[in-house]
């Protein structure tokens, strides 16, 4: 027989007057800190105060260990394999969520904030960052793209989520959240430093004995600011034997960047050009601080006073 149906009628939904309780555990606020800034610089807090976000993390995050490898290898003829090299691969970071709320309205306010936060990096196309503070004060972050875990999965989305979020991370490592600053001034003729306690670039000989050590588990890559007057600049790493020369003519005050931070090095002169050529190719090495001690010298041809040298750069981790 037919079934009698009600016409313009919308079924009544009732929901539960409160999420049900997350069994998992969730990180003590004094042991870890954890942040998201998005790709706008926007200041995300993940791990408290629950209260007033509205959103924690709980404990299954993963990924966040050593550095993901893979071994590049040639067969052999006779069996087995060579290696030709150990690649180091972008690492991927489970995230875990729990997002809350008192009423559907309010869980989905602070549920779209947070899911935006994170899918800023496709829409910007550009990377966030993930901070993590210990409470010794020790502090790393890793730029990252969301990938996924704000799909929704069934059961929730009334008052309660529990995204778990995939973020890919293309520098494998984990870095310092201070930069490490290095600048060497010019000295007149005495060539003694007239800016303590920074040393001296001479600009008729080399200095030797400069060691700048890199705390870090691997090679930390450098930004140079290069500020003038001078008409070259020879840059050498000892410790590992290569050097670049740049030669442009800069006036008092005018500055050279070379950045070395990215895949893709870029040198920069005054005005914004493209000074690449400036280098002595093919036998300038843009060089890496390598793990450790690295002594260094600097030389500044046609140098007078104002002028200097300085490198930033972020000390990179194995793991956070």
């Amino acid at each position: 027989m037919p079934l009698a149906v009600a016409v313009g009628t919308p079924p009544v939904v009732v929901p539960p007057t409160s999420p049900p309780i997350d069994p998992r555990p969730i990180y003590n606020p004094g042991t870890i800190r954890a942040t998201w800034t998005d790709p706008d610089g926007i200041i995300y807090e993940l791990t408290g105060p629950h209260d007033l976000h509205g959103w924690l993390t709980t404990q299954e995050i993963a990924g966040w260990g050593a550095t993901p490898i893979s071994h590049v290898t040639d067969p052999l003829a006779r069996g087995g394999v060579e290696m030709r090299t150990v690649r180091i691969e972008p690492r991927r970071i489970t995230w875990p969520l729990n997002i809350f709320g008192e009423t559907n309205v309010q869980w989905r306010d602070r549920y779209r904030r947070l899911m935006r936060a994170f899918t800023k990096t496709t829409t910007r196309r550009r990377p966030g960052t993930l901070t993590v503070w210990y409470a010794d004060g020790q502090a790393r972050s890793i730029e990252a793209w969301y990938e996924d875990g704000f799909g929704g999965e069934g059961g929730q989305n009334w008052l309660f989520a529990n995204p778990v979020l995939t973020l890919f991370c293309p520098d494998g490592y984990w870095r310092d959240v201070v930069q490490t600053k290095v600048r060497r001034d010019y000295a007149a003729a005495t060539g003694k430093p007239f800016l303590a306690p920074y040393l001296s670039v001479s600009s008729s000989r080399l200095l030797g004995d400069t060691t700048i050590t890199n705390p870090g588990d691997v090679e930390g890559w450098p930004l140079w600011t290069i500020v003038g007057p001078a008409s070259s600049v020879v840059a050498t790493n000892r410790t590992t034997g290569q050097s670049f020369t740049l030669t442009h003519e800069l006036d008092e005050g005018e500055v050279v960047t070379i950045d070395t931070t990215s895949s893709r090095p870029s040198v920069r002169g005054p005005e914004g050009q493209n000074l690449v050529g400036a280098l002595d190719w093919p036998a300038s090495e843009l060089w890496p601080l390598v793990e450790g001690v690295n002594d260094v010298t600097f030389q500044m041809v046609g140098a007078a006073p104002g002028a200097y040298i300085e490198l930033v750069y972020h000390p990179r981790y194995e793991s956070v």
